[in-house]
């Protein structure tokens, strides 16, 4: 690459000089190709470990004038053909020009000059995304693709100086992290270490320190462990894997490749060593933290944040805390955790302006709401610049849709939501879901307690008192969703929340409050959408309705039913890739008893995509991750108890439900619903402390269980009577008590002392460390997950396969490893079309055409040199079934069992059948138009294939005419019965036709002229390579001479020779195999003996060397491309690959292409074709053995090898010394 003009003072320094001419010199550094000796071997070995490969290639171009010392560098290059290149243009285009100059200085003036012309002009045609990168990164990713053959899609992230441990012995080098694959790179006197390891394959991840390997990252596949150390920054290394591993996890679960973020601002400096894919990570890493604290939407993106002082007139006293600014928010959180928290929306804000500073006040800003609260923020370092962002982010705000109605932080929140007809104003009535239902207003709840006669016990009167303690609350610290949340704010949901504000706060804490007001209208457009249709969401959420709290009268009526269908239908419309899982059904009744319809979908979408990530998706992997944390976490708290449980298997049984439905499934009502409060303050460290603390409350009685289902008994019976005391609902009946009471009925448990007690016990859960925990089990239960598709699929086809398991398990690693690559190295359909996760696992991935060649090419045993990729186009066309351009693992490996596995008979069957339609497309048929034209003449011809539906509708069509005979003759009964018979007769063949029908040999169809050239092609390709090539030649050749006269015998039989006038020479017995095999003879007309004859010639060309004397100039000049392979016999025949557009040239004055002339009316079958074949030895002996798939495998894996030793010489180089 050209790069700018730099002096170098000490040219020969560590560099040797290839070639010179009076301005220029080609030099090649010392340890990088030939020769060198003990110097190149430490040159080479500095330049890894010091990186210096990355800023210094291993050829340069440098400029010097005269007798001047003073050389200046201006192109450097990887290898020696780019290098060339270079010099080469320099050679051509510069030296004529110079030597016109007189002046040393213009001419080196004007080499700069021109050098940095030619860069100016190469960066105005790159992206803009790599203009970004700095120069030394932009040559380490180009260094990372040339050393592990990685195309020009794979994008480098970063890479660091490290060891990589091989054995006992630590290799220093380079470890590169790309977005799909983690790489290394040593060299250490000569020897290279090359390490490449697919982060889709990683199934742990994890940063240490012990005594051999301080402060090292071990990554662990399934089959090996690597180990890395020191690093500079162990810790940045680290997150940057995180995120990698956490991107391939996703694109396993949700088959989404990575797209990198071109919307980033650009940096104000380019960094030195900075990716702009790096930053992209790093913001996307900020990003999730910020929404996950401030429980935000996933649109949302953090503008920056800084360092503040936040004004609290509860506390009459400066917080010191970070205040953080998006597109749509201001949040403040404190230093201190649970000190002050703060969520501002930019739509609820009037006026941002900057205050008078003071030496108490240092720099202060006052932001404004509309419902009169004021916020003041001191100690900002930059406040200039964080005004104007957020003037900024007003101005691109919407403005507010319910301005005029009252605000949601002064009144109650269901009197302030815009009604979907406001916000949206449709002029149509709404048939599914409108304002005036009760349950679009109301909560079930309320409904069905607004008859009940008011209470005034002592429950009801402590539940006033709750009220009454949360309305001072919002008078000291506001209301709605610009409240100060506080410790006080924590305590008061821990001692529960009154049921009239229970909807409200759960909105509020859960952050659905903001997205509801922001998408108004959105929940009737998604029901009215939804409603109606047919899928299989909605088959499994009519299959569940009557399955949700059926012991609540709520839901023992149409009104609760049909809201809940709503709600859930609604959400499977708006996130297709969950419709609907088992539990939501039960969660959604939950929230409707306290919310309206469209505020139990908002806190829906909290739960389902931002507070239980991929819980309720088909695989249930977020409930998994977190039973697998839950385990760790037993483990540490726990460790007793954790070893007897998993003895017993408990803990994996229990936990799932536990964290499904939030415990709702397995505790009173009443009580679980105290712990969905505070899941929703708290998020799911609240869930693991009290699944914690209820193992810590029977830990005796567990250590004394001896099998499972004690265990579950225990715990089952410890759960139904957890009760709430403080309730002033009427007791709902608990289904699941039923079922675990026994004779004494246990102690009952206040669901209060319970809370307290998991917060007492086990409150120093942090969410960072959860969220750590969640990280280590989402590798080890999504590669879980996928052993068990790979064990199912495998079961599903073993009966159907010849393959064994190992086999099957192994060939789908290959298969599912073309699918993944795919996702990020480009297809020509998207992966996303490819997978389906709602499909079963033997149907889920699949590979488009372009996939399967490369397969077919590693795998397959038919391999016919060039003419491979045209064999695995035609077995393609035959295994896709549905024509859709993709096929399944299962269709796959039927092609391949076929070629391995099959006796001759079906390898035969197999080759056949790939040369016949669809496998053999029109577009494939040199001769389609000719063909055509011989079936279009005006002597009959025997009419095209018919599937069996057009032979049915034909004889169908004969009844109707028979039938329409009779009723010229006969009476109308006999129409009547004639009309029945007829269609019971449909139905009938209709059934026939449905059902499965083993093929035999005799259906195969007839085989034509050029469709069995097009075999014998590929038999010729096939035998290339075969250690009995010769024996095989010549048997099939004997074969192709037979087939050919049975097919000219057979076209007496079928037309009698009618079609055509014909020769005396046609009715010929043909030649010999050896006659057939030489040049035909010229007839007196210019034109073809016999059909025959023509076939024999289009199988010569395959083998013979032509004569000159009758071959064009452009014919010899295509006939260059074509390869030979071995000799048939001493003489001159000679078998080369016959390609798609080989021209017939064997008779005089021929120059058209052998299909305009073939026989239409020659035909065999699959019979005589088999019945030939077994007449030779070498071809029985050929078809008859079978394939070893594991040698092939073996290979496969040798190319894909994560660790390899070679010279050091590249590839260039090595085709250098060879000649």
């Amino acid at each position: 690459m050209w790069i700018t003009p730099e002096e170098v003072l000490l040219a020969n320094a560590l560099w040797v000089s290839e070639r010179a001419n009076p301005f220029f010199i080609l030099q090649r550094r010392k340890g990088h190709g030939k020769g060198g000796g003990i110097t190149g071997l430490l040159v080479g070995t500095m330049d890894v470990v010091l990186d210096s490969s990355a800023r210094v290639a291993p050829y340069r171009i440098l400029h010097q004038t005269g007798d001047s010392q003073i050389f200046c560098s201006i192109a450097c290059g990887s290898s020696r053909k780019e290098i060339t290149e270079h010099w080469e243009w320099l050679e051509t285009n510069l030296l004529q020009t110079l030597s016109i100059f007189d002046n040393n200085e213009d001419i080196t003036t004007f080499v700069k000059g021109k050098i940095s012309g030619i860069i100016a002009e190469e960066n105005k045609s790159k992206a803009a995304l790599e203009d970004e990168d700095s120069g030394k990164f932009r040559e380490a990713e180009l260094k990372m693709r040339k050393l592990f053959g990685m195309p020009g899609e794979e994008k480098l992230v970063n890479y660091y100086s490290c060891s990589y441990w091989k054995g006992r012995v630590p290799r220093q080098g380079w470890v590169y992290l790309s977005v799909n694959h983690l790489c290394f790179y040593s060299l250490l006197l000569g020897k290279e270490v090359t390490l490449v390891v697919q982060w889709t394959e990683v199934t742990r991840l994890e940063k240490n320190a012990t005594l051999l390997f301080p402060e090292s990252v071990r990554v662990s596949t399934r089959h090996t462990e690597h180990y890395f150390s020191m690093f500079l920054n162990v810790n940045d290394t680290f997150k940057l894997m995180e995120q990698l591993a956490t991107i391939a996890m996703r694109q396993l679960l949700d088959n989404e490749g990575f797209a990198a973020d071109h919307s980033l601002p650009k940096a104000c400096k380019t960094l030195k060593n900075v990716s702009a894919l790096k930053r992209d990570l790093d913001a996307r890493a900020k990003n999730e933290r910020y929404r996950a604290l401030f429980r935000l939407t996933q649109d949302e993106r953090l503008d920056g944040h800084t360092d503040c002082t936040l004004w609290t007139p509860f506390a009459k006293m400066h917080i010191v805390g970070q205040l953080f600014v998006s597109n749509n928010y201001i949040c403040f959180c404190s230093r201190e955790e649970d000190l002050c928290q703060l969520i501002i929306p930019l739509r609820e804000v009037s006026i941002v302006e900057k205050a008078d500073s003071s030496s108490v006040l240092p720099c202060p800003v006052s932001i404004s709401t509309k419902n009169k609260m004021t916020f003041l923020f001191a100690n900002l370092k930059d406040r200039d610049f964080l005004v104007q962002r957020i003037s900024d982010f007003l101005q691109r705000t919407p403005e507010s849709g319910h301005s005029g109605s009252p605000s949601p932080s002064t009144t109650p929140l269901s009197s302030s939501l815009p009604t979907p007809t406001g916000a949206a104003g449709e002029p149509s009535q709404r048939r599914h879901y409108s304002p005036s239902l009760p349950t679009a207003t109301q909560s079930l709840l309320r409904i069905y307690q607004k008859d009940a006669p008011e209470e005034h016990g002592p429950k009801a009167t402590k539940e006033k008192m709750k009220e009454e303690s949360w309305n001072i609350h919002f008078l000291e610290f506001g209301r709605g969703v610009c409240m100060y949340r506080t410790s006080k704010t924590r305590e008061l949901v821990l001692n529960g929340i009154p049921e009239s504000l229970r909807g409200e706060l759960w909105l509020l804490f859960s952050g659905a409050q903001n997205e509801m007001d922001t998408h108004p209208g959105y929940y009737a457009e998604r029901v009215e959408q939804a409603m109606g249709r047919c899928t299989l969401a909605t088959e499994e959420i009519e299959r569940d309705l009557h399955r949700s709290m059926p012991e609540h009268h709520a839901f023992q009526n149409e009104m609760g039913i049909a809201a809940l269908r709503r709600v859930l239908t609604a959400y499977a419309c708006r996130n297709p890739g969950i419709g609907y899982c088992q539990a939501m059904n039960i969660v959604t009744s939950v929230l409707l008893l306290y919310c309206t319809e469209e505020e139990a979908f908002w806190l829906l979408v909290a739960l389902c995509e931002r507070m239980l990530p991929d819980y309720y998706n088909t695989r249930v992997v977020g409930a998994l991750v977190d039973q697998g944390v839950f385990e760790e976490l037993t483990r540490a708290c726990l460790p007793f108890l954790y070893e007897h449980m998993q003895e017993l298997g408990v803990i994996s049984t229990i936990s799932l439900s536990w964290f499904l439905t939030l415990f709702l499934s397995v505790m009173p009502f009443d009580s679980a619903v105290l712990l969905v409060d505070c899941f929703f303050y708290e998020g799911i460290k609240v869930i693991f402390q009290v699944a914690l603390a209820v193992l810590h409350a029977n830990m005796d009685t567990l250590l004394d269980c001896n099998d499972e289902g004690e265990a579950m008994t225990i715990l089952g019976r410890y759960l139904d009577n957890v009760v709430n005391k403080q309730t002033v609902s009427p007791p709902i009946p608990h289904l699941h008590a039923l079922l675990t009471s026994g004779d004494e009925p246990p102690p009952q448990i206040d669901i209060f002392q319970l809370i307290k007690s998991s917060c007492e016990k086990f409150g120093s859960l942090r969410a960072d460390v959860i969220e750590q925990m969640r990280f280590h089990q989402r590798l080890k239960v999504i590669q879980s997950l996928e052993d068990t598709a790979k064990r199912s699929v495998v079961r599903a086809i073993m009966t159907d396969s010849a393959f064994s398991i190992e086999e099957l398990e192994e060939l789908y690693v290959h298969f599912k490893a073309k699918h993944i690559m795919s996702c990020y190295w480009g297809a020509s359909t998207t992966a996303a079309e490819r997978h389906d996760p709602s499909l079963p696992y033997l149907e889920q991935y699949r590979i488009d055409l372009g996939q399967f060649c490369q397969l077919f090419g590693a795998l397959g045993t038919w391999l016919c040199g060039t003419h491979t990729a045209t064999l695995a186009a035609r077995l393609f066309r035959l295994l896709d079934m549905n024509k859709d351009g993709l096929i399944n693992f299962k269709e796959f490996v039927t092609g391949l069992s076929g070629m391995y596995h099959g006796d001759m008979t079906e390898k035969l069957k197999l080759l056949y059948n790939l040369h016949l339609p669809p496998a053999l497309c029109p577009e494939e048929a040199e001769s389609a138009l000719e063909a055509t034209q011989l079936f279009t003449d005006d002597t009959p011809q025997e009419p095209p294939f018919l599937s069996d539906l057009d032979f049915l509708v034909q004889e169908v069509t004969s009844g109707e005419e028979v039938k329409e005979a009779e009723d010229a003759l006969g009476s109308g009964d006999a129409e009547e019965k004639i009309e029945v018979k007829d269609y019971k007769y449909y139905l009938r063949m209709w059934a026939m036709e449905n059902e499965p029908k083993k093929e035999t040999i005799k259906d195969l169809r007839r085989m034509n002229q050029e469709q069995f050239i097009e075999l014998c092609k590929t038999l010729y390709n096939m035998f290339s390579e075969d250690p009995l090539e010769q024996e095989l030649y010549h048997a099939i050749a004997t074969v192709a001479s037979l087939l050919l006269r049975i097919g000219e015998v057979g076209k007496k039989f079928t037309n009698n020779g009618a079609n055509k006038p014909t020769d005396t020479t046609n009715a010929q017995a043909p030649a010999p195999a050896a006659e057939l095999l030489q040049p035909e003879k010229e007839e007196p007309n210019g034109e073809s003996s016999s059909g025959q004859s023509l076939v024999c010639r289009a199988l010569a060309e395959a083998q013979l060397e032509t004569p000159p004397q009758q071959t064009s100039d452009e014919e010899v000049k295509d006939d260059t491309s074509v390869s030979s392979y071995s000799m048939v016999s001493t003489g001159s025949l000679q078998c080369e690959d016959i390609a798609d557009d080989t021209v017939l040239i064997g008779c005089a004055g021929d120059q058209q292409r052998r299909g305009s002339i073939l026989d239409g009316d020659w035909s065999i079958t699959f019979e005589q074709v088999l019945a030939s074949m077994l007449t030779e030895p070498p071809l029985v002996d050929y078809f008859e053995k079978k394939g070893d798939i594991q040698a092939r495998m073996a290979i496969c894996k040798m190319q894909r090898k994560v660790e390899r030793q070679v010279s050091l010489s590249s590839d260039h180089e090595l085709a250098q010394l060879s000649t």
